[in-house]
């Protein structure tokens, strides 16, 4: 059955056309991953299907009964804090809560049995309403979304001490919450760390609803959907089946239309020249022939009334990135003994070692507020280690991609803001941004005025024009989509220095490190090769910490015994003495039988 129906929608903004027939259905249960190019209409359409604006042409038909939970930027909440807000996605279950209470006042005060007996039933009624709504399990499972999510520390924090990407994970868990039985995710992996994100894959893969997620993380797209809508020049292709097989779909469909594209050419040509001949025929006859050129006019009529296919795109202009280095650095690239670094009486970095070495492409993975942005400004010289040793060859020249991107910059225009580090005349900054995607105008907006993507195309650019053999990267696909994404992994592959990335982005990871850097607990777990192996060891070593609990554990359990041992034998002895010493018959027997009881307890003990 149908849970979504989108038929020829088309919307426009400022005149331009952003969606021009967008058709597609989605089935009540499956999970769709929608992707496309920076400014496509992805989230155009998601406004038009959230309700916030209305399609200038087609229709959209939701399933009657149909609740969409959607992240949203959440209001101003003040001083509100996040558990409270959490509570906010248990709304009938926290009014049904609220009358029970009511009533629980009404069942102890009432004193006339005519009104006790209806609040009774009522309050029945009502237990049996909040048991359904969920209202005896929200507080499990808001532990079990904030534990997730990994925003635990949330829960008692200020709503307004909160960062953008804070409020948006707490929105992602209310919604989550919410149980809606449609999901729309607009990026829903963008603040989360890696152990966030494997949860967010497990629960969506077992979780009761329709899910409709863009989504750039390409990792997450192979987990998570079923089946890929494209947006792209204003139209949805729809492909019915994962990330991956969209990717060799999509190509077989494009030879397809192209095949079918030069077909219809061919027919349209030879129809052409079958029109112009026959007219040639028809007046060099003498007298002119009328029947040839009734021919020629009905053809021409044919002609006019096929419908002639666009030429399929086979190749998408992409970002040109290609990173070269001028001069190498030392093999000792990067080199870290003992580092440790402690912020307000909480340490963060407790015994970071680190060997890079010339060429080495290593990425550091750890949860969000494990110390990966400390421990990359401490290599950025921004922040000092409280101890230990950090040394960095003396020929290491760095290239920095920030996840803040120019916060500085707001009235610059994207072609003053490159000039600053790649000092060439205007004309040749144009051609050269024009290689990242910024043509005519657009290298005359305003800084303020760019999307995240906008910004990591912009750095990019600089990078490429500066004589750097170190690149750390810190989260560069957060606002990259699939294709400049595939640019930048191309281009990382072929770079000649030395690479720190800091990432969430599996599939990157998996792709182009020669070995992973895990941070937990304040220290840095190195492993040879890919994710996936880095992974695996960090698995083993989690199910070694687990069992190593375990024993202390059983350990203390055991000394406890010993001590509820030693704890029993004491006061046998003392019931003893007091036995032998006490003259009241009636106290005998209830000391005699305290004795039985403790002795029975000791023998069990001993067993």
């Amino acid at each position: 059955m149908n849970k979504l129906q989108v038929n020829k929608v088309a919307k426009a903004r400022g005149g331009e056309h952003i969606l021009t027939n967008v058709s597609f259905e989605i089935n009540e249960g499956t999970r769709v991953g929608m992707v496309g190019a920076n400014g496509s209409g992805k989230s155009t359409l998601f406004a038009l299907l959230k309700g916030m604006e209305s399609p200038d042409e087609g229709d959209i038909h939701w399933k009657k009964g149909t609740r969409i939970g959607a992240i949203d930027q959440l209001p101003n909440e003040g001083e509100k804090l996040g558990e409270m807000i959490l509570q906010e996605a248990f709304q009938e279950a926290n009014q049904l809560e609220k009358e029970l209470r009511e009533l629980e006042h009404i069942l102890s005060t009432e004193t006339d049995d005519k009104q006790l007996m209806k609040a009774v039933e009522r309050y029945s009624y009502v237990q049996e309403a909040y048991e359904t709504a969920g209202g005896y399990k929200k507080d499990s499972m808001i532990r079990q979304v904030a534990s997730g999510l990994g925003i635990t520390g949330l829960l008692q924090k200020p709503f307004s001490n909160m960062s953008g990407g804070e409020r948006t994970k707490l929105a992602l868990g209310k919604v989550l919450l919410q149980q809606p039985t449609m999901l729309l995710l607009d990026e829903p992996t963008n603040h989360l760390d890696i152990d966030a994100i494997e949860w967010l894959t497990d629960y969506l893969k077992q979780v009761n609803a329709t899910v409709l997620c863009i989504a750039h993380d390409r990792q997450f797209l192979q987990d998570v959907a079923e089946r890929i809508i494209e947006i792209e020049d204003g139209e949805a292709h729809s492909y019915e089946t994962n990330f991956k097989g969209y990717e060799v779909q999509k190509e077989e469909r494009l030879l397809l239309e192209f095949k079918h594209y030069e077909e219809q050419q061919k027919k349209i040509k030879k129809m052409k020249e079958t029109i112009k001949q026959l007219r040639i025929w028809a007046n060099q006859a003498n007298p002119p022939n009328d029947s040839m050129h009734r021919r020629a006019s009905s053809m021409e009529k044919a002609l006019q009334r096929i419908e002639v296919k666009k030429k399929p795109i086979m190749e998408r202009t992409k970002m040109k990135l290609s990173l070269s280095v001028d001069a190498r650095s030392g093999e000792d690239a990067v080199l870290l003994e003992g580092v440790q670094k402690t912020f307000v009486d909480q340490p963060v970095l407790k015994q970071v070692d680190m060997h890079i070495r010339y060429q080495d492409r290593v990425a550091i993975i750890g949860p969000n507020g494990s110390g990966k942005s400390t421990l990359l400004r401490i290599l950025l010289g921004e922040v000092k280690a409280d101890s230990g040793s950090i040394k960095l060859d003396s020929q290491v020249k760095i290239g920095y991609l920030s996840q803040h991107l120019f916060d500085g910059y707001k009235e610059q225009s994207v072609i003053d803001v490159f000039r600053e580090t790649v000092h060439v005349d205007e004309g040749e900054a144009r051609q050269l941004l024009a290689r990242f995607l910024f043509y005519g105008y657009s290298v005359f907006k305003k800084m303020h005025q760019l999307s995240g993507g906008e910004r990591v195309r912009l750095r990019l650019a600089q990078l490429l024009h500066q004589s750097v053999n170190l690149l750390i990267l810190d989260e560069p696909t957060n606002h990259l989509d699939v294709a400049s994404q595939e640019v930048l992994e191309q281009a990382l592959n072929e770079f000649d220095g030395t690479v720190i990335l800091v990432s969430h982005d599996r599939y990157l990871v998996e792709r182009i490190v020669t070995g992973v850097y895990w941070l937990e607990d304040g220290h840095a777990f190195y492993t040879d090769g890919a994710y996936s192996r880095a992974k695996e060891k960090r698995q083993i070593r989690l199910e070694h910490r687990e069992q190593e609990k375990q024993v202390e554990t059983e350990k203390k359990t055991k000394t406890k015994v010993r001590r509820e041992r030693l704890s029993t034998e004491e006061r046998v002895d003392e019931l003893e003495k007091e036995l032998a010493q006490c003259k009241d018959t009636d106290k005998k027997v209830i000391l005699e039988a305290q004795l039985e009881l403790l002795l029975e307890q000791w023998m069990l003990e001993e067993e």
